[in-house]
């Protein structure tokens, strides 16, 4: 029976029913995302299955037989809208069509070509892909060539290509050697096949007869050594000779025995590498080693030193140090006995050694030392050397102690608990810790450890903790001091005359006692001292505390508040008097323990627990130690029944949250702090809440963050959303449909200018996006708009907001505010319309009252405006025309400029001297940049006393723990800025100057603890290191710059200078505004004439101030140019290589030219024939309100000019003129020197601002019509398109494009200019990978971010931004921000997104798309390259860091950084002092003490 679509409802079907169930096994679940739509169909014998999720994905599967489906791909169709469930299959069935609410999709069935490797093609089980073999491919087999031939495609994982070669590795010493090469599953290879090396090279393969391939390897015995390590993994690969590709490849390893630097390592190698013991080298070739026995194969002919336990050495001894060994060689004739090299605080303290026998060397009587009290113990490294630099093989767990008795035990007891092993005990006679040998008359006088009944006499207390109990006891006192016995069970105290029982798990030996009070008999005790007796009460070992401990009695009399929610979380209040007495206190609420928050003497502050038994009265009480505190029942607490949200209005808010949400519910009043929360992609986010009465509530939405996929138009739920309601948890999380987030709105900018020019009475029309969500009822997003500060009224429309006519005129800036976000599209411009004449007016009443007469007037005017408009329209005619010159008139002449400039440009830099500054002054503009005069640069006069208590916080700061804790103390206080992080990192690296081993130590804890932060506040990986919000960042920025001073010198500072010498070269080739920074030539289009300037070269001969009579130096300038340019100019050819710190300025010099030169002699004034040329004087040209500055032009002077450069002082002509325009000339001079960031120049707006003696506004090159209402007609017709001008940015793109690659690759390249990598950059990297494999980092993104981060953003951004850090150099405003157009393309190279750019972005991005992505490969290489080296040992790393610290010795204050850091302890005393006391690190050192010690000098002498 055929059945088709007219088979239902037939009365033939009936058999289709029945009984029995028709039951089938599902092959495939979509329980997650949801089935929407299904299409299937056959391909070669396999069943394919198309499955559309309601998430926007395709989902394909294969299914081989009814028990077995594999999902094998999921592609993204259209993430967030659901798939609709009409999905066919074309004709083809080559592609696939989905359709969704907004669009149809078609998509192919498959995308094999996305699979490059033949495991990942045929492992993908796509049914239609296979391996196209020769061709190196995955694709149909229709596709593949000649694919019917054996092997040449395949569609089974197991008969993918396979390449053996034999042997695999060679040393790189050999010679090229033939490899037999074995392929399996190859096809017919009879055109031929190449073998390839990588860049080593290619060589012929030799096919033989069994099938296998002979290549000849290359040699590296030309290539330097060590530069890939001692191992180098090359890819052999095979490329066919038919199609040129690529179809199997394998490893192939070139092997470096020298490189092996001990014997351990060489003969452990993977590879044949024999140890020569009395060369002590390592060679791939035997016959190198001379000596037969001293040829070493095996690990167990290496000589080596043997574990004997740790090798403690005693400060100032002279003695002898013994050690075990093995194999150890006898020197040769020639070569150098055996030394002991220790390294001791950075130095090295070598010492003759003997050798005894094979088995046994000893370092001779030698004594040791190290400067610093604050380690007791100190390690060393010990290495055991001959010949002068042949080291012995150590053991892992070798290790050497130096050790101070006297160090850290500076009472008897701390001496006499030390370890025994160290053989201190207490000199009697000197009150020291010392060894026996350094006692006098010891055996009478020297307590040695560990002697039985051993006491140590006057005890001390120091502190007692609490200093007020009840008399009931139960309190636990602590005691701190000196002496307090070695044993607990020796150890009696009383407390206010009181027993007190010590407690053995709290007793620390000599320093703390633990005791709990016993009950005091009396009545009404009073108070008394803390006595302490040590064996027996003699004088000798007893003491008593200074401070007494008074008994009190503890009440509460309140509550607040009286009631909370059944579930509890309320922040409750007991009010009474002496709650802080004790040591223990615990509140219980009907049974159930209260948390303790904080308490004082008249509060006690905990959380409520849940209520048991529901809502209602519960009684309180209140226990300090043994002391039970009770009110009689007339202080209570209410639970009341938990609050519940009934009601959200609106339930929607857009991404940005901040929108008003009521709510309602029962007992909201019961919570104290109410708030709202929303959770969406594993971010929460969290907003306030006020209480109006008991059912309504006022919050605020909380915002989400989309992530990289923006909210659907349609809206998405949050992941949670629900409130904070104390700890009432069914408030926590709501349904999460009942609440819905829409994309943000957004606003088009007023057009490129940010202008928008209207008249009043017309109404404002805002352009958006998104405006009113989808989302159905009457609530609406609440939107303001701000004109001039006052708001207008608003239509609203789902594209555009209009708002009704403005009242106010001229400039008034536009702002919108909706739900926390605020929009500035730019800047209204309303202009009023003149008023019609009084004769109009009456002519229009007159032609009122006569009809007649209207209707010719109509008629006449008619016939006139049809003349003027035939008229206008030839007059646009010829404009356009005009305009059509002028635009291709100037792109011919950017085009000529960018093939002329370039050549001209690198001819000019020839020559250049690099005015580099010196390491003082590098480093004082990096790390307090502005500031000239500081602590830390200069001598300062401090009190002895001061000077002692600051040179003791310098040994504290030098105590990690201490140092660790007080960063971190600071940076938990919240006054402490931005700013004061940025001083604390600067100050701390300059006071550890001396020290950049203990320093970056200090820097990777500090590293490693802000990247746990990070992860813990689930912060992005990636936004790590991004900002300078933490002291280690900044100190990682101070860092760089102090290990990177070297390389800038010696490698990156030269293009770095020709860059900036390119720049200022090229903008000063074609004119400047003087007024406004633009100029012809620029980078960045906010500095961009976009005017055409008719100008022309002049050549001056200028005579130099200095020598008298020198000859004239001839300088290239420009007609256009203003005075001071001029004079700029003049300067820069006249001392050309002179620091500008040690030039004269152009505002101390005057510019002066003989008459004979001029054109017009009426200018020619002044004494000898000379006169004196100005930006202002009486010649000056004035239009209106608008004063233009004089230039070469206005003068009208002759090329081949002669010009003098005179000091101002000595200028003895013209001096009238001068005087009159003094004030004139100053006042544009500072105008000039204002702030050159392009921020600043934005800013300042000087053409706005009126000459306050004429009322003129100044200007040189271009008038501001922006500022200026509209142009007349005639104006706006004779002016060109200002985007035309745009192709001079390509044009001045080209022309510094050598200089910025010159750049860009000396920073991202590890060998440049024969220099080589800084170790500071390998070991940071390697820090932040340990780092991110620490903490299962494996994302490299992240990884590329952080050291794009750490140090291309913190430390390469800076420089290039600010080359005058560098450099004594002046940089100007137009100079800086085409700088940093630069630095933001190093910034995007050094980024893993993607930058999707289109006819909207940024000029500043376009001028340089299409070269980032090949700077991007430069800094991928870059890092990889980085990646590969040999990791640096901590001690090479500490003994590069230690000459750094010696090479700059002295260059710093470091007192005056101590007195600027010790500022912050002032300012936050309290706070250092206990976070000292809660770290048991610094406890351990007593390091409260020792700042407490400080203080008290540094206070004492203010």
């Amino acid at each position: 029976m055929q059945i088709n679509g007219n088979f239902c409802g037939l009365v033939l079907n009936q058999p289709l029913g029945g009984l029995q169930v028709i039951e089938g096994l599902p092959l495939l679940e979509e329980k997650a995302e949801g089935m929407a739509s299904v299409a299937a169909y056959t391909y070669r014998g396999h069943s394919v299955v198309f499955i559309g999720t309601r998430a926007g994905n395709l989902k394909k599967v294969r299914v081989d037989n009814p028990k077995e489906a594999h999902l094998y791909e999921s592609v993204p169709v259209m993430p967030g809208e659901p798939l609709l469930r009409d999905m066919v299959l074309s004709p083809d069935q080559r592609h696939l069509y989905l359709l969704s609410q907004r669009q149809v999709v078609r998509l192919p069935v498959e995308n094999c070509e996305q699979y490059s490797s033949c495991a990942e093609c045929l492992g993908s089980r796509d049914p239609h892909c296979g391996w196209c073999v020769l061709h190196n491919r995955c694709c149909r087999e229709s596709e593949c060539p000649r694919a019917a031939e054996p092997h040449r495609f395949t569609a089974s994982l197991t008969q993918c290509v396979r390449l053996l070669v034999e042997p695999n590795n060679i040393s790189v010493t050999e010679p090229s050697i033939v490899l037999q090469l074995t392929v399996h599953n190859a096809p017919d290879l009879t055109a031929g096949v190449i073998c390839s090396f990588e860049s080593l090279g290619e060589s012929e393969g030799q096919l033989q007869v069994d099938g296998g391939i002979r290549c000849l390897s290359p040699t590296l015995r030309d290539e330097p050594p060590g530069e890939y390590g001692d191992v180098r993994t090359v890819r052999l690969r095979l490329l066919s000779k038919e199609t040129g590709v690529e179809f199997a490849s394998t490893n192939f390893v070139f092997y470096d025995c020298s490189l092996l630097r001990t014997c351990l390592s060489c003969v452990s190698s993977h590879y044949p590498c024999h140890w020569c013991k009395y060369r002590h080298t390592c060679t791939h070739n035997v016959a190198k080693c001379f000596f037969l026995e001293g040829r070493v194969n095996t690990t167990e002919g290496c000589p080596e030193l043997l574990p004997g336990g740790e090798i403690l050495i005693p400060v100032g001894v002279l003695q002898p140090i013994t050690l075990r060994a093995k194999n150890l060689p006898q020197p040769q004739s020639g070569q150098k006995n055996y030394e002991c090299v220790l390294g001791i605080q950075g130095r090295q303290q070598r010492v003759p050694a003997v050798r005894f026998n094979s088995s046994s060397v000893q370092c001779q009587n030698t004594s040791y030392w190290y400067d610093s009290d604050d380690l007791g113990e100190l390690p060393l490294d010990f290495d055991v050397i001959w010949d002068g630099d042949f080291a012995i093989d150590k053991p892992p767990g070798f290790k050497a102690l130096l050790y101070k008795c006297s160090a850290q035990r500076s009472s008897c007891g701390l001496c006499l608990k030390s370890d025994p092993r160290y053989e201190c005990g207490w000199c009697v006679p000197e009150r020291r810790c010392l060894l026996r040998p350094h006692c006098p008359t010891s055996r009478q006088n020297w307590v040695p450890p560990g002697r039985r009944g051993a006491r140590c006499t006057h005890p001390r207390i120091t502190q007692v903790l609490p200093l007020t109990g009840p008399k009931e006891g139960g309190t636990r006192v602590t005691v701190w001091g000196e002496n307090l016995g070695l044993h607990f069970f020796e150890v009696g105290v009383r407390v206010a005359g009181v027993r007190c029982t010590s407690l053995s798990a709290e007793y620390i030996s000599a320093e703390r006692l633990v005791c709990e009070l016993e009950p005091s008999l009396l009545p009404d005790p009073p108070p008394g001292p803390v006595e302490l007796c040590v064996g027996d009460c003699s004088a000798d070992y007893r003491t008593q505390s200074d401070t007494p401990f008074t008994f009190v009695t503890p009440s509460f009399h309140g509550v607040y508040p009286e009631r909370g929610p059944a579930s509890g979380g309320t922040k409750i209040s007991l009010l009474g008097t002496h709650l802080d007495a004790g040591s223990n206190v615990s509140v219980v609420i009907r049974g159930a323990p209260c948390q303790l928050i904080r308490r004082s003497a008249g509060e006690i502050v905990c959380l409520s627990p849940p209520s048991a038994l529901g809502p209602g009265l519960a009684e309180l009480s209140l226990r300090i130690d043994r002391a039970n505190i009770s009110t009689n029942g007339t202080v209570s607490f209410r639970y009341s029944p938990d609050p519940v949200v009934t009601g959200i209005e609106p339930a929607w808010s857009i991404a940005n949250g901040s929108t008003s949400l009521t709510v309602s519910g029962t007992h909201l009043l019961t919570i104290q702090e109410p708030r709202v929360r929303a959770a969406y992609g594993g971010i929460e986010t969290i907003n306030s809440c006020q209480v109006l009465n008991d059912s309504v509530m006022l919050c605020k939405a909380p915002g989400i963050i989309p992530g990289e996929q923006a909210l659907p138009l349609a809206g998405a739920h949050p992941d949670e959303f629900g409130f904070l309601l104390d700890d009432v948890a069914a408030a926590r999380t709501l349904n999460r449909s009942a609440f819905t987030y829409y994309p943000d709105p957004s606003f088009e900018p007023f057009g490129p200018s940010g202008i928008l020019e209207i008249k009043p009475g017309s109404h404002v029309v805002l352009k958006g996006r998104n405006l009113i969500p989808a989302v159905s009822g009457s609530a609406r997003l609440n939107y303001t708009v701000l004109i001039g500060g006052e708001p207008c009224i608003l239509t609203v429309s789902e594209t555009q907001l209009l708002c009704d006519s403005p009242s106010q005129t001229g400039e008034q800036p536009v702002t919108i505010l909706v739900g926390g976000l605020s929009f500035s599209p730019g800047t209204l411009h309303i202009y009023p319309e003149t008023a019609l004449p009084l004769p109009a007016l009456v002519g229009l009443g007159a032609g009122g009252s006569l009809l007649l007469g209207a209707i010719i007037g109509v008629l006449v005017a008619y016939k006139r405006k049809t003349r003027d408009a035939d008229r206008t329209l030839k007059r646009l005619q010829l404009q356009m025309d005009n305009l059509e010159s002028r635009v291709a008139l100037e792109c011919k002449e950017a085009f000529a400029e960018l093939q002329t400039d370039i050549n001209e440009l690198t001819n000019n830099m020839d020559g250049v001297k690099i005015p580099f500054l010196d390491y003082r002054t590098y480093a004082r503009r990096v790390l307090f940049p502005g500031v000239d005069e500081h602590p830390a640069l200069q001598e300062t006069s401090t009190p002895p006393s001061t000077e002692k208590g600051l040179r003791l916080f310098g040994q504290l700061l030098h105590t990690r723990p201490f140092l660790l804790t007080f960063i971190h103390t600071l940076e938990g206080q919240r006054g402490f800025s931005m700013r004061d992080r940025g001083a604390v990192a600067s100050l701390t690296m300059v006071a550890l100057q001396g020290r950049l081993d203990y320093a970056t130590g200090v820097l990777k804890q500090l590293l490693a603890d802000l990247i746990e932060k990070n992860l813990q506040n689930r912060a992005h990986p990636k936004l790590l290191l991004r900002r300078t919000e933490s002291v280690a960042e900044k100190m990682l920025t101070n860092w760089f710059t102090f290990l990177l001073h070297r390389f800038l010198k010696e490698c990156a500072g030269e293009p770095l200078f020709m860059l900036f010498c390119a720049i200022k070269q090229q903008m000063e080739k074609g004119p400047i505004d003087s007024i406004t920074g633009e100029a012809r030539y620029s980078l960045s289009e906010d500095k961009l004439i976009r005017q055409q300037i008719d100008y022309k070269t002049l050549t001056l001969l200028c005579t130099p101030p200095e020598p008298p009579g020198g000859p004239a130096v001839p300088v290239k300038v420009l007609n256009c140019d203003s005075v001071t340019q001029v004079k700029e100019k003049l300067l820069d050819a006249v001392y050309r290589g002179v620091p500008y710190s040690q030039r004269p300025r152009a505002e101390d010099m005057e510019l002066g030219m003989k008459a004979g030169t001029w054109e017009k002699a009426e200018w020619c004034q002044g004494s000898g024939g000379r006169t004196i040329l100005q930006d202002e004087d009486a010649t000056s040209k004035i239009e209106g309100d608008w004063k233009r500055l004089n230039t070469l032009g206005h003068y009208q002077v002759a090329d081949g000019s002669a010009v003098a450069l005179v000091p101002r002082q000595a200028s003895g002509y013209n001096i009238a003129s001068s005087f009159t325009f003094t004030h004139s000339l100053s006042r544009y001079e500072s105008l000039l020197r204002t702030s050159s960031s392009p921020e600043s120049l934005r800013s300042r707006a000087p053409i706005l601002t009126p000459d306050q003696d004429s009322g003129t506004r100044l200007w040189h090159l271009v008038k501001n019509h922006e500022h200026l209402g509209d142009p007349k007609e005639g104006e706006r017709g004779s002016k060109m398109v200002s985007e035309i001008y745009l192709t001079r940015l390509l044009a001045t793109k080209g022309t510094l494009q050598k200089f910025v690659d010159d750049l860009f690759e000396t920073v991202f390249s590890t060998a440049h200019r024969a220099s080589a990598l800084p170790l500071p950059i390998k070991y940071m990297f390697d820090f932040l990978d340990e780092q991110a494999e620490r903490r299962q980092i494996g994302d490299p993104d992240v990884r590329h971010t952080w050291k794009s981060n750490c140090l291309p953003l913190r430390f390469w951004v800076n420089v290039i931004k600010n080359p005058q850090f560098v450099f004594d150099i002046h940089k100007s405003s137009i100079t800086d921000a085409c700088l940093s157009v630069v630095a933001q393309t190093f910034m995007d190279s050094c980024s893993t997104s993607e930058h999707r750019l289109g006819k909207d972005s940024p000029s500043t991005k376009l001028l340089y798309a299409k070269d980032i992505p090949v700077y991007k490969g430069w800094v991928e290489r870059y890092y990889r390259d980085i990646t590969k080296m040999a990791s640096i040992s901590d001690q090479d790393m500490d003994a590069y860091l230690v000459e750094q610290s010696r090479q700059h010795a002295g260059e710093f204050n470091t007192l005056g950084a101590l007195g600027e850091l010790y500022s912050y302890v002032g300012r936050y005393r309290d706070e250092i002092l206990t976070a000292l006391e809660r770290d048991a690190a610094c406890r351990k050192h007593k390091l409260r003490l020792k700042l407490e010690q400080v203080i008290t000098l540094v206070s004492g002498n203010s």
